[in-house]
Formats: structure tokens, C-alpha cells, sequence
């Protein structure tokens, strides 16, 4: 029977059937990975592992042996037939992103497709994930989320893809580099005004930090401080209900945009920041404008 190793003591991994096991892995504290997964990385014939790097430093600190092959995008296309061939032979083989659970943002997509379509056994093993642990932490709304990933590179992409999210009725969750962060930032609150956000870096770990407040707050403190290190989850609140602003509130704030904007700018400013539609907001400053021109002269 294979063996691994938890809290200093030896353990049998049960036998498992033939087949992809998923298996989540830690997003950073190496606790934070379930006796089943541990279990099934001992069992499997193969570890298919994104970064062999990674994994066998997880492997070593539970004294798993099971042999380990790469599998990442750069050569998925190769692998995939080599993998089917082993599952044809009735292999049993466990599939690990470099943290959290497999498929998110890695991929490992195309092989489940392909192992369903070939009738084999799959299953998850499930466990940690930053998209969960970052949203839970956040303190925005968690009844209903939308995760999108990684956001484009360029910023006018960016506030392209965010205007195609801005009314989306759930909170926000994005993947996010270090060195784009504050741009990141600065971009969505061109888009989305004034929501509440967060940032959550290097989570389970010894540096573990949520900053919470709205984009465009969170973007001024990052623009003004050095590129953050680890890994960052960027989570945006959800728009603001339609009506949940009376037509008073809209007019204050289009009586302040409109001081140092064209009507134009200012529909689009006001609409962005209080996540209410542009035809909503428009009607409102046509009756300021209207209201204006019928007052007497003093």
C-alpha cells in the first residue's frame, strides 16, 4: 500500500479506481489540503503537476513518492494523447494546478473534456481556492459572484472588458498581477465609479493582507505606494440596484459633475459611479437643464 506522512505519522492511502482525479492543492499555507487529497496524490500512478517544481515541495512535506509529469499549456496539446493512453490502461491519475483547485485559470479543461468524451472514470477531490477564500474575506456581498480571471493587459482593453461587466448583478472577482494592480485599479474606477473593492494578497500565508475601500480610494493608495509582492485577488462590489437612488440623490450628483463637465461627460461620469443606467441618468439632467432655463433671471 502507498504511504504518506501528516502530523509526523504514517498513513495508508486507500486504493483508488481508475481514472483523472482532480485534486485541489494549498493557495499558499501547506495545512490547508485535505487527509483525501493526500491520500489520492499517494495512490495515483501519475501526479500530472503544472510546475514539477511546486508540487514536489508538497509532495516532500507529506513524504509522497508517487511519480510526477508536467502538464501545462505549453504542452498540453502533446501530453493529452499520452495521458488518454494511460488511462486506457486503467491508470489512476491525479491532476494538481500549482495551488488551489485544478481547472481555475489553468489548462486542465480540455483534458477532463477529453477523459469524459472517452467514457473514463473522473472525479474532485475538492479544497482550497482563492476565488472562495478572497471573496469570503472580502465583506462584499457572497450570495452571487462572477469570476472572470485575468483581466487584459492594456488598459483600453481592460476598461473595454469592464464596461461589458459593469452590469453584471454580482460581486466581482478577478485574478490580478502585482505590477498591474494600481492601473488595474485606476481602470475600473473609471468604469465603475465609486464601488466598494478589495485587494487580497498572499492569502493563507504569513503575509496574508485584505485592503478594503472603494476603487477609487484603493487605486490612489496603491498608485503612491511600491509594487506589491505575491499573488492578488481583485473582488469588486455589484452595481447598485436600479430605484435603490431616488431621482434627488441623481441630481446632486449630476449638479457636481456637471460643474467641471459637459452634460455629455457627466451622464456618463454620474452613471458610472452610482452603477445606474446611462438612459436613467440622462432623463435627470435633461430636467436640471430644463429646471435652469426656467428660472428668471436675478
Amino acid at each position: 500500500m502507498s504511504q504518506f506522512t501528516v502530523l509526523g505519522l504514517a498513513a495508508e492511502a486507500a486504493r483508488l479506481q481508475p481514472g483523472l482525479h482532480l485534486v485541489a492543492t494549498p493557495i499558499g499555507n501547506l495545512g490547508d489540503i485535505t487527509l483525501r487529497a493526500l491520500s489520492t496524490l499517494a495512490a495515483a500512478d501519475l501526479i500530472l503537476a503544472e510546475d514539477k517544481r511546486v508540487t514536489k515541495v508538497l509532495l516532500a512535506h507529506y513524504g509522497i513518492t508517487t511519480p510526477i509529469m508536467a502538464y501545462h499549456e505549453h504542452n498540453a496539446g502533446e501530453m493529452r494523447p499520452l495521458i488518454m493512453a494511460k488511462l486506457g490502461e486503467k491508470q489512476a491519475i491525479a491532476l494538481v494546478s500549482d495551488a488551489g483547485t485544478p481547472l481555475v485559470s489553468d489548462p486542465g479543461y480540455k483534458l477532463v473534456e477529453a477523459t469524459i468524451e472517452a467514457g473514463y472514470f473522473v472525479t474532485s477531490i475538492p479544497g482550497a481556492s482563492a476565488v472562495l477564500t478572497a471573496l469570503v474575506l472580502s465583506g462584499l456581498p457572497s450570495d452571487r459572484f462572477f469570476f472572470e480571471g485575468f483581466l487584459p493587459n492594456k488598459s483600453g482593453e481592460r476598461r473595454r472588458r469592464a464596461r461589458e461587466l459593469e452590469h453584471v448583478p454580482a460581486s466581482l472577482v478577478f485574478f490580478e498581477a502585482p505590477h498591474r494592480i494600481a492601473e488595474s485599479l485606476a481602470d475600473l474606477a473609471v468604469v465603475f465609479g465609486d464601488r466598494p473593492a478589495a485587494v487580497a494578497r498572499e492569502l493563507t500565508k504569513k503575509f496574508e493582507t485584505v485592503r478594503r475601500g472603494t476603487l477609487p480610494e484603493l487605486a490612489a493608495q496603491y498608485a503612491n505606494e511600491p509594487t506589491p509582492k505575491g499573488e492578488i485577488v481583485l473582488l469588486v462590489g455589484p452595481p447598485k440596484a436600479e430605484g435603490a437612488l431616488d431621482d434627488a440623490g441623481i441630481d446632486r450628483a449630476l449638479e457636481v459633475a456637471l460643474a467641471s463637465h459637459s452634460q455629455r461627460d457627466a451622464v456618463q461620469l454620474v452613471s458610472a459611479e452610482l452603477g445606474l443606467p446611462r438612459k436613467r441618468v440622462y432623463a435627470r439632467a435633461l430636467r436640471l437643464a430644463e429646471r435652469e432655463e426656467g428660472e428668471p433671471d436675478a
